[in-house]
C-alpha cells in the first residue's frame, strides 16, 4: 500500500478499480491538521485525466502492470500498431491511449508495453531518446539575455523547441516525458 507520502508524478496506482499513473502532485499541511495530497492522475486505460486531493491517512493500492517489449510497426486509421518481441502477435493501441508519447515513435523502434489485466493499455519509452532534425528556421544572432529557443521538427513528424544553433540534420537528445531539449547527440 501506498501512503500519500509516496504519490510522486510517475507513481502508477490502481483506484477505482483503474490503472493512474501520477501526473502532478503537491504536499500541502495545514495548520494543526494533517497534510494532503493534491494530484492529477491519468487514467492509463481511457486517457481522461482526474484531480484528487487525499487526506493524511488514506492509502492507495499500487497498480499491477505488467511490461513486455514490442516493436513499433506503423500507424494507421486504427492507431498505432505493435508487435509483441515474444508471440509476434500483433495489436494496436489508440491515439488518445498513447498521449504525447505517441509523438517519439520511431517505426521498427523497441519499446516497453504495459498490460493490465492481461491487456495492453500503453507503452514506456526509454526517457533520453535521439532524433534527427529534419526542418528548422536557421538560427541568428541578436541581443539575448537568455536561452532563446526556435521551432523544429523531428523525424516522427513532431515539433519540439530547440536552441537557435541547432540546424537541419543534426541530431539532438530529447527527454520523452516532457519533450524538452536536452543535448546535441555525438554523431
Amino acid at each position: 500500500m501506498l501512503s500519500i507520502n509516496d504519490l510522486k508524478v510517475g507513481t502508477k496506482v490502481n483506484f477505482n478499480g483503474q490503472p493512474y499513473v501520477v501526473i502532478f502532485s503537491e504536499h500541502s499541511k495545514l495548520g494543526r491538521g494533517g497534510g494532503i495530497q493534491r494530484t492529477k492522475m491519468r487514467n492509463l486505460i481511457s486517457a481522461a485525466i482526474i484531480e484528487k486531493t487525499f487526506s493524511g491517512a488514506e492509502k492507495l493500492e499500487e497498480a499491477e502492470l505488467e511490461t513486455k517489449k514490442a516493436q513499433y510497426l506503423y500507424k494507421d486509421d486504427n492507431g498505432y500498431n505493435f508487435m509483441d518481441s515474444a508471440t509476434f502477435e500483433q495489436f494496436s493501441l489508440a491515439k488518445n491511449q498513447l498521449g504525447k508519447t505517441a509523438g517519439f515513435l520511431k517505426e521498427g523502434g523497441e519499446v516497453d508495453i504495459l498490460y493490465f489485466e492481461e491487456e495492453p493499455i500503453n507503452i514506456n519509452l526509454p526517457i533520453k531518446m535521439t532524433f534527427e532534425i529534419t526542418y528548422t528556421e536557421p538560427g541568428f544572432k541578436g541581443n539575448t539575455a537568455s536561452t532563446v529557443n526556435k521551432p523544429a521538427t523531428i523525424e516522427t513528424g513532431s515539433q519540439v523547441m530547440v536552441p537557435l544553433f541547432i540546424k537541419n540534420g543534426d541530431k539532438i537528445v530529447l527527454d520523452t516525458r516532457t519533450g524538452e531539449y536536452v543535448e546535441r547527440a555525438n554523431n
